[in-house]
């Protein structure tokens, strides 16, 4: 087992030797585990999550998070041709165990399209499922089930997801539809095609509720779905809501099954600088981990790994030249700055009601001067709110700092240590007992 797991590790340095971001640096070798094996794995992604996220998280709710406890180690995230990975290039080495450039999905710079972890355990008829609070279609969902050149040709990854994955769960309706409906496919509606392969459709969170089967396909919203902070205003299922209900379809499976959820608005809280939003999305994400593991825990076969694919926004503990943080703040927020930049009038006049309504703030003479006159108000109204509660950021876009990871479970100690995201689907696999080697996938 040691030599074989040597060959692995050996291979996947070789595969991403062409990088120009290569080091000497690798995992520790993991114990050998003959013995050990998970019929199920729950591989969870906050997108955009990093230490600095947790951190502010924890003070925001006052006491250790859920994942807290399960910490097992660091994942490297650098893409083949960044030090800053996207995250089409994080997911497509998580679930292929290969770098490739930003933007691509399920396929190496070569253009050789290459097996994911999902693809393998449905081999060992396992079924599979998919969960995201984006678009159903978006960069990590679709890079552990398609393979295309780009992220951005999401009309093409739908119908391959349709192939791969019995629960599809999530946003993106109008990658499903044809154009002559209002969407995006060409001579295509994927979703009657769905409903003759079996798939029961949900389109809020009432069908959901009330769906069985064997397969479902849930679209809650043509684009991405709501922010949690704005949740209220819509019939979409949390993520909590659908990571359950997956949960309970996949698990009817004797032969296990391999399910992925994505918390993806904590990525896109960070690219707006919203602290509010991010800390709801973080606790969003708790809430559908929490469930898991309280399923792992009574099952006893399943092991669940939760590791986020790259930092968005270089988010810091405190800034603006103080000394404390005042996170309490971010509780009295109740909506995003999405939602309260679009409350604003045409002129702006009503910054101090829009402000007092959803984040309980007055206004200060400046901080109207400054929504008022900004090029972006969103940003202008998260970047008073952050300043209020002193959490600072660096970039509207990624970083390219190491992520935590977490892990509990049958074979949750080979996680232990610092990674490579190109490691992670080899070490699942050794855990399922699963066939994964470095093939390339069968079309």
């Amino acid at each position: 087992m040691k030599s074989k797991l040597a060959a692995v590790v050996l291979g996947i340095v070789l595969a991403c030797s062409t990088s120009i971001f290569q080091t000497n640096q690798s995992a520790e070798a993991a114990p050998a585990a003959s013995s050990i094996k998970a019929k199920n794995v729950i591989f969870m992604v906050p997108d955009g999550f990093s230490p600095a996220y947790a951190a502010n998280y924890r003070l925001y709710k006052g006491e250790p998070s859920v994942m807290d406890s399960m910490l097992v180690g660091m994942v490297r995230t650098y893409s083949a041709d960044s030090a800053l990975t996207d995250s089409a290039a994080a997911a497509t080495a998580m679930a292929t165990g290969h770098k490739t450039n930003n933007g691509m999905i399920g396929t190496t710079p070569d253009g050789i399209q290459r097996k994911t972890i999902l693809e393998a355990a449905r081999e060992q008829g396992k079924t599979t499922g998919l969960v995201a609070t984006s678009s159903i279609t978006d960069a990590t969902p679709a890079a552990f089930s398609a393979h295309i050149f780009s992220r951005d040709e999401e009309s093409g990854i739908a119908p391959q997801q349709l192939e791969n994955a019995d629960v599809l769960l999530g946003g993106g309706k109008n990658f499903f539809l044809p154009e002559s409906m209002g969407g995006k496919q060409k001579n295509r509606n994927l979703l009657e095609e769905a409903k003759r392969s079996g798939y029961t459709i949900a389109e809020d969170r009432n069908q959901l509720q009330s769906a069985s089967g064997s397969k479902i396909l849930g679209l809650f919203a043509d684009g991405d779905m709501a922010p949690e902070l704005d949740r209220e205003h819509t019939n979409e299922p949390s993520l909590k809501e659908m990571t359950g209900k997956a949960i309970d379809i996949l698990r009817q499976n004797k032969d296990g099954f391999f399910l992925l959820v994505e918390g993806s608005q904590i990525d896109s809280a960070g690219h707006y600088n919203d602290a509010a939003w991010a800390m709801k999305d973080t606790q969003a994400f708790e809430d559908a981990v929490a469930l898991a593991v309280d399923f792992a825990k009574k099952d006893g076969n399943t092991l669940i790994v939760v590791v986020g694919d790259h930092d968005t926004g270089g988010i810091s503990v405190g800034g603006y030249d103080q000394t404390y943080a005042k996170l309490e703040v971010l509780h009295r927020v109740k909506a995003s700055g999405l939602y309260m930049a679009d409350k604003l009038k045409a002129d702006r006049s009503n910054v101090k009601e829009v402000l007092k309504t959803y984040a309980s703030i007055d206004v200060t003479a400046a901080e109207e001067a400054k929504i008022k006159s900004a090029k972006d108000a969103m940003q202008a109204i998260n970047g008073v709110i952050s300043e209020r509660a002193l959490v600072g950021w660096i970039t509207y876009l990624h970083t390219g700092v190491d992520v935590q990871m977490y892990a509990i479970g049958p074979g949750s100690e080979l996680f232990r240590g610092l990674h490579n995201n190109t490691d992670l689907p080899h070490l699942v696999a050794q855990v399922m007992n699963i066939d994964f080697g470095n093939d390339s996938h069968k079309k």
